[in-house]
Order: structure tokens, then sequence, then C-alpha cells
């Protein structure tokens, strides 16, 4: 078969330069040269997806973790804040949250073990304004 300038399919001609190139070309060119192909990658893109998915899926766990934490300390400091108290708290100092038989909140400096109020929470007040539960550890 020839191309449009009657050149034959195996001779190497730029059209372009009009110069025969094939000892300049960096793949042989000759009709019993190797087939040239492209490498299989399909095996190294389906490891990579399955990587790159995995860390897509780490990450959203995380930042789901991190939203929930997120809501219940919002959750904490809205019922505190929304919480009846009597005086200005002081950020660093514990502080200790009870409920009244009519179920509203109230704050109090009276510890559990002084008064017999139904307690919920131990709470501390961080320099960010925000209300932290404490736990029995962290007493």
């Amino acid at each position: 078969m020839k191309n449009k300038n009657n050149k034959p399919d195996a001779v190497v001609f730029d059209t372009q330069s009009q110069t025969y190139n094939a000892s300049i070309l960096p793949y042989a060119t000759g009709v019993g040269a190797p087939q040239i192909s492209p490498p299989d990658v399909s095996s190294w893109k389906n490891t990579q997806v399955q990587a790159a998915n995995h860390e897509f899926k780490a990450q959203f766990n995380a930042l789901k973790d991190q939203y929930e934490k997120m809501m219940a300390s919002y959750a904490f400091n809205n019922r505190v804040y929304n919480a009846k108290f009597s005086f200005e708290p002081i950020i660093g100092e514990t502080y200790f949250l009870y409920q009244t038989k009519t179920g509203e909140d109230f704050l109090s400096l009276i510890p559990p073990s002084q008064c017999n109020f139904n307690f919920q929470a131990s709470c501390l007040l961080g320099p960010d304004k925000m209300w932290q539960e404490k736990t029995e550890e962290s007493h």
C-alpha cells in the first residue's frame, strides 16, 4: 500500500521536512522490527486505585469522627450554657452539673460528695470559653 506521496508504508518519510528520517527515530521502523505495544498497567492501576480508595475512606472516617466529637462538644456546651447558675464561672475551675426533679439543669460549685442532687457531669471551663466534661481519670 502506498501513501499519498506514492511512497511505500515501510518507507519513513517526514512530509513536513521532506526528508527520510528513519535513522533518527528512537524506535525501529523496519517491517521486521518488533511490535511496539504499551505495557499492561492495569494491575498497577487496580492496586493504586485500591490504595487511594483506602486513603479516602480513612480520611472520611477521621472527618466523621471529628464531626461526631464536635457535635457532642456542641451539645454539651449548649446544655451547660443553658443550665441555671448565678455566678460567673472561672476558666480552669471545675463545676458540677445537676438536674432538678423537673428535668432542669443547674450548675453548682458543690461537689456530688457534699450534696444529694441528681449529678449529671463535672464540667471545666476552658480558655476558649468552651465547657469540657471531666471524666473520672481527669479529676
